[in-house]
């Protein structure tokens, strides 16, 4: 472990013992608490472990996302497969999750057993769509992915949550712009954390710009703002009077995202109540929050084209 741990550092890894820890016990099928009971035994790594266990950490080194290598990725509750073409759930997305938990749980509990309908847009692994599902049992949860790859692993999630829980998420491959017409003005929250960085801010973290798919991460147009105001027109067209909308975005968009929602329009004038910004657990402004304004019939506003 300390070979493990210093061998990362040098690699500029950020956490490199917890790394070491966990490459560690993924080679053992150990978790974190029984890998340190067997270091205090003097344990003898068994097998072929040594050898797997090298060669993790020499790729680690290399700056392969440590989730890729483990092949799950912990979000709130939930551990989902990820690996090469999808995004890796990062632990900020958790409180965007959790304005649409805060969501569907308050209307469920008014309702008093009428479904609650939540839409995740650009679900990727389906994270978000996972976490509303799970922990609000009353929503009907639909999720969109139009890449294939990303598709594939939120295919994989679904079908695994659905064994382990019986909780089901309807899961569609397609373009969020237009997907779901069936529920336009009937969905009480739309939850999205669309591709936002900017063409010219390529990411600093090797694990982010070399492994995380380009489609998951640039938003395209000066602003990266372009696929997000996709998601944000096809939410004004879904929402039904009063529901909610929450998008992620970098914590230097927060005036922009407010400005892109704010601008939505339907024939009765704006489609949302004035845009709000909320922070993260760090306290960083990192998403855009928005009511559908009551007295506005659902829409579907004009929107310029993107390609995922």
């Amino acid at each position: 472990m300390r070979w493990a741990a210093a061998r990362l550092a040098a690699a500029g890894v950020p956490s490199p013992r917890t790394d070491a820890e966990l490459l560690l016990a993924h080679v053992l099928g150990a978790d974190r608490g029984e890998l340190r009971r067997l270091a205090v035994l003097d344990a003898a790594l068994p097998g072929d472990a040594p050898a797997t266990f090298a060669a993790l950490v020499g790729r680690r080194a290399r700056r392969e996302p440590l989730q890729h290598l483990v092949g799950t990725a912990p979000f709130r509750h939930l551990e989902l497969a990820v690996g090469p073409g999808v995004f890796v759930p990062r632990p900020e997305t958790e409180q965007v999750a959790q304005v649409a938990i805060d969501e569907a749980r308050r209307l469920a509990a008014a309702r008093a057993g009428e479904p609650v309908v939540v839409v995740d847009l650009c679900t990727g692994s389906g994270a978000i769509a996972l976490a509303v599902a799970t922990e609000v049992p009353a929503a009907q949860v639909h999720a969109v992915e139009l890449d294939a790859a990303a598709h594939g692993w939120a295919e994989r999630n679904v079908a695994a949550v659905a064994r382990a829980t019986g909780v089901a998420v309807r899961l569609l491959r397609g373009d969020a712009r237009t997907a779901l017409r069936e529920l336009d003005g009937q969905v009480d929250v739309v939850v999205s954390n669309p591709p936002y960085v900017p063409p010219d801010a390529v990411p600093r973290d090797p694990e982010v710009a070399g492994h995380d798919p380009a489609v998951a991460l640039y938003g395209l147009g000066p602003d990266g703002l372009e696929v997000p105001r996709g998601v944000t027109a096809a939410a004004a067209r879904l929402l039904r009077p009063g529901g909610l909308y929450v998008m992620e975005h970098a914590e230097v968009q927060d005036a922009a995202a407010r400005r892109m929602v704010d601008a939505v329009r339907d024939g009765a004038g704006p489609a949302f109540a004035p845009a709000e910004t909320r922070p993260d657990l760090a306290g960083r402004p990192r998403m855009v929050v928005a009511r559908r304004r009551p007295e506005a019939p659902a829409a579907s506003p004009a929107v310029p084209d993107w390609m995922p």
